[in-house]
């Protein structure tokens, strides 16, 4: 009887599997800060979630399913560690200062994935591009050479 009530209790055990968090590494951090520009103006969108799994996908060499995975535990790291000065920091000692550039135009890259650039996302962009030491006419060339390529690539 004592089985049978155990196997009963498990049909209802809605425990939901966790996202582990993931290393605070460069990978992951950039992964983070482009969870967070996507969320900035209060939305996170399918079309904002699918160019993070392209970004990742494409910088990584992984497959969609393993983006898709890693873009998980970015929103858990993004979660858990809420200053963005701390996730730029990651990167900052991680990367040189091209990869900072090229983290930069990942970022671009998410703010115009839904079709708009919300003053919220430019704002927070502006805010880590110079967290990661690239200055504000450096970001806005990236800017300007993201939106130029977007339509050639979307």
């Amino acid at each position: 009887m004592h089985a049978m009530f155990d196997r009963i209790l498990a049909l209802f055990d809605t425990t939901v599997p966790t996202t582990p968090l993931p290393p605070a590494d460069a990978k992951y951090a950039l992964g983070a800060l482009m969870v967070r520009t996507a969320m900035a103006d209060k939305t996170y969108l399918f079309q904002e979630v699918e160019e993070i799994d392209r970004v990742l996908a494409k910088m990584y060499g992984l497959k969609p399913l393993e983006a898709a995975k890693m873009r998980a535990q970015c929103e858990k790291l993004e979660h858990e560690l809420p200053r963005t000065a701390d996730l730029a920091a990651i990167l900052t000692e991680n990367i040189s200062q091209e990869k900072r550039e090229t983290a930069v135009a990942a970022l671009w890259d998410v703010v115009y994935a839904d079709g708009n650039r919300h003053a919220k996302e430019g704002l927070l962009l502006g805010e880590i591009a110079g967290l990661l030491g690239v200055d504000e006419a450096t970001c806005e060339r990236i800017r300007d050479e993201e939106l130029a390529n977007w339509g050639k690539t979307h």
